[in-house]
């Protein structure tokens, strides 16, 4: 029964073994999805994507014992998160040109399988320069084979009218994935004899998971009706990059995702501090990180992504969001630096982990709003991830230079940037409600980007 409800297309017929789907090449919309698949694709994108960049991104939860555990210096932990960062940021274009050009499928279960073995090499612990390699190859199975299905499945496993509630479902998934992982992860951190020995348990564990998800996506994604052009003389068309990069919608939401990252990235500084400024202690700086980093987005982005649905608005949801952000990050700056405020900046740290998580799950929702056609979508998402991910390549660089040559002075200097790239994302939000009214007046309803 369970295998006849997973593999059957409601209002299809009978059920079909994934063999027989093949030979006929049966091609789907999401409106013959039973709910049950339909909430596997959501997983899938959301805590999938959870999971799948836990060992790339370890370090922000457990600095301290991966540090141990690979016996590397900081610079030279600093220094793997650089290279996966601007081997991520070449490859964020030609993942949005393939991801119009391959199955969900074959992204999904391939960017899961080939990331699992590159985990369980890691897992062996190599030397310094092997694990240069691991990250760099890391950005090649997350981000250019992978990637481009991360928001490409959700957009046709819905409606679009429901894409921005359906990308909040899929962030709060996301936060439940990373922090149900990172959990397990701990439990194996403290149940090894040494850092070095838990680290590569804790990988081995990581790629056995993501192997899983790789082996469901072959048999949980179909073959959707237009995720990819049949016409030879359309295969691997510039014209199709050209299109997105001529279209207002992918500049607005690529820009408005740009300064959201840098809020998004920079509250990540907000957990050490607490200890340097305030003097709290490791055990609960750890926990706070750990809500603040997945716990709050199992509520902040469905959350506010149903409010963009509500609103009919993810650039008026994101500018109310942005503007509290900016409020919140000013209080750090006029906060005193003292034992006694530790509570109050606690507070202020979950706050604005609640409000940029989820700016961050909704801001790709602009595209849609703006109503980018589907048949460039995924060329969009690849220009959108380039410009707006950017910062990941230079940011942690940055702001660990503040800390490193002005000590606690640099974290004034963090928040202020923090401040003022929330500013300017309200700004790009306004920009795009002028373009809204001017292309879309109220008296017509322009096209959506799929036909349903």
């Amino acid at each position: 029964m369970v295998l006849y409800d997973f593999y059957s297309v409601k209002g299809a017929g009978p059920a079909l073994w994934p063999c027989q789907a093949k030979m006929k090449k049966q091609e789907i919309t999401y409106q013959q999805l039973s709910k049950f698949r339909r909430a596997l694709l959501i997983f899938l994108s959301g805590a999938g994507s959870g999971i799948i960049y836990v060992p790339i991104y370890l370090k922000n939860v457990f600095y301290e014992p991966l540090l141990m555990g690979l016996d590397i210096t900081n610079a030279q932990l600093g220094f793997l998160s650089g290279m996966y960062g601007i081997m991520a940021t070449i490859l964020y274009i030609p993942c949005g040109i393939i991801a119009d050009k391959l199955r969900l499928r074959t992204m999904a279960a391939g960017g899961f399988i080939s990331t699992a073995a590159v985990v369980y090499w890691y897992a062996t612990l190599p030397s310094y320069p092997v694990l240069v390699l691991i990250f760099a190859v890391l950005a090649v199975t997350t981000i250019l084979i992978f990637w481009g299905c991360r928001y490409k499945l959700l957009r046709f496993a819905a409606a679009e009218a429901d894409y921005p509630a359906v990308v909040g479902v899929s962030y709060a998934l996301y936060g439940l994935g990373g922090l149900a992982i990172n959990a397990v992860t701990l439990a194996l951190f403290n149940a090894m004899p040494d850092y070095r020995v838990g680290v590569s348990a804790s990988l081995i564990f990581l790629a056995s998971v993501i192997l899983v998800l790789g082996i469901i996506s072959l048999f949980a994604i179909p073959h959707f009706k237009g995720e990819v052009t049949n016409d030879p003389d359309k295969k691997f068309n510039i014209n199709e990059f050209i299109e997105a990069l001529k279209h207002p919608g992918v500049w607005l939401a690529s820009g408005t995702l740009f300064f959201v990252m840098i809020v998004y990235m920079g509250m990540n500084y907000t957990t050490p501090y607490l200890t340097d400024a305030f003097l709290a202690p490791l055990t609960l700086v750890s926990i706070v990180g750990m809500i603040r980093y997945y716990g709050i987005a199992i509520i902040s982005a469905p959350l506010l992504g149903g409010i963009a649905k509500k609103v009919n608005s993810p650039s008026k949801t994101i500018l109310v969001v942005m503007a509290a952000c900016a409020v919140c990050c000013f209080a750090y700056l006029i906060l005193p630096q003292t034992a006694g405020f530790l509570m109050a900046a606690i507070v202020i740290t979950l706050v604005l982990g609640f409000l940029a998580n989820g700016a961050y799950g909704v801001a790709s929702s602009v595209l849609t709003e703006t109503h980018v056609p589907a048949h460039i979508f995924g060329a969009a998402s690849g220009l959108l991830s380039v410009i707006g991910f950017l910062p990941e390549s230079f940011m942690h660089q940055l702001f660990g230079s503040f800390i490193d040559n002005y000590e606690l002075k640099g974290y004034t200097y963090i928040f202020i940037c923090l401040t003022v790239s929330a500013v300017i994302a309200i700004g790009g939000c306004i920009a795009t409600q002028i373009y809204m009214k001017k292309k879309y007046p109220k008296e017509e309803t322009p096209s959506p980007a799929v036909e349903e």
